[in-house]
């Protein structure tokens, strides 16, 4: 997640269990995205497989920086 620092990412990796999952998604997302591009010759259902997955991943990540933008939020004195 290049929006989020590292320090933030890793404490919410530790104490959010939702983000957890959600980045968990997401790096399962990436990993099948570069098998997907590893291939000589991708099928046609290869390639619509990998446009379904670039959509999850960005809604994961758009859920994920959400959840971060509320921790920053939280943490910010009144």
């Amino acid at each position: 997640m290049p929006n989020l620092d590292d320090g933030l990412k890793q404490e919410l990796l530790e104490t959010d269990e939702e983000f957890r999952r959600l980045f968990e998604e997401h790096q399962n997302y990436k990993q099948r995205l570069n098998e997907i591009k590893e291939k000589s010759f991708p099928s046609p259902e290869d390639e619509t497989e990998a446009k379904q997955i670039k959509l999850r991943k960005l809604g994961l990540k758009d859920r994920m920086e959400a959840i971060a933008r509320m921790h920053r939020q939280e943490k910010v004195p009144a």
